[in-house]
């Protein structure tokens, strides 16, 4: 009789946000030149990306040619593969620093095709539930607005209100698609399961988030490359907190390990 070797899903804790800032700061500080330096390397990659794509004008989009048109497809595929590759290794190089480690670029640098899989098919299912949500609210907003124009605004708030929702109890989509391995619909119900209780918590932490993205940019996006994997680093601790400081997936081991 075989026994199975998975594991369940570790989690149940609280989130305690001024700690989780703590410990993402303390881990971007055993390594910080590699966590630049990889941020650096990704923020010049997605410029890159961004050339090849071109420029195509709302007025002109009749006129793309099919040179522009190639450019355009192959600059946004680089660019999804960059901006996966990318938050799969600042993940990675987060969750080794927070382990104790001194990850180096090569922690950063590894493609991991499997993750960066789940990382886009979980990525991909909650963008179209979102963008679902919009569309609906579109329509019933279009069809209120025939009654009465106040009435329009309704829908509109409501998506709204769901799509704060979700993106608060989503916070660690990454982390659960990277390190846990859950499906789309799974990854859902595990961010509402275990932050829906603590959903303030949550938001707090964005906010702290968005504070330390904000300062970045006011130091002349310079400060960007610090904040971005600083941003990291504190999500990352505090997925850790909540839904437990096991790599379910070998999101860390090396090829062939």
């Amino acid at each position: 009789m075989a026994v199975s070797l998975m594991k369940d899903p570790p989690g149940g804790s609280s989130l305690q946000v001024i700690e989780a800032v703590k410990q993402g700061w303390q881990a971007f500080a055993r390594a910080p030149w590699v966590f630049i330096g990889f941020t650096l390397l990704a923020g010049v990659l997605s410029s890159v990306c961004s050339l090849i794509q071109g420029r195509v004008d709302a007025d002109e989009i009749t006129l793309v040619t099919g040179v522009q048109l190639i450019r355009l497809v192959v600059g946004s595929i680089l660019s999804v593969l960059v901006s996966l590759w990318s938050t799969t290794g600042l993940v990675r190089g987060a969750w080794s620093a927070l382990a104790g480690g001194k990850p180096a670029l090569g922690t950063f640098t590894r493609w991991d095709g499997r993750a960066s899989w789940r990382l886009f098919r979980n990525g991909l299912v909650l963008g179209i539930l979102i963008a679902a949500i919009l569309v609906v609210a579109a329509l019933v907003g279009v069809a209120a607005a025939q009654l009465n124009q106040v009435l329009a605004v309704l829908p509109f708030l409501a998506a709204f209100t769901v799509v704060i929702y979700l993106a608060v109890n989503q916070k660690f989509m990454a982390q659960i698609a990277l390190l846990e391995g859950a499906g789309p619909i799974e990854s859902i119900a595990r961010g509402r399961t275990l932050l829906d209780p603590q959903w303030g918590s949550v938001l707090l932490l964005a906010l702290v988030e968005f504070g330390i993205a904000l300062l970045g940019l006011l130091a002349c996006f310079v400060g960007l490359l610090v904040a971005v994997p600083v941003i990291l680093c504190t999500s990352t601790a505090a997925y850790r907190q909540v839904f437990g400081s096991e790599d379910l997936t070998g999101l860390l081991a090396e090829p062939g390990l």
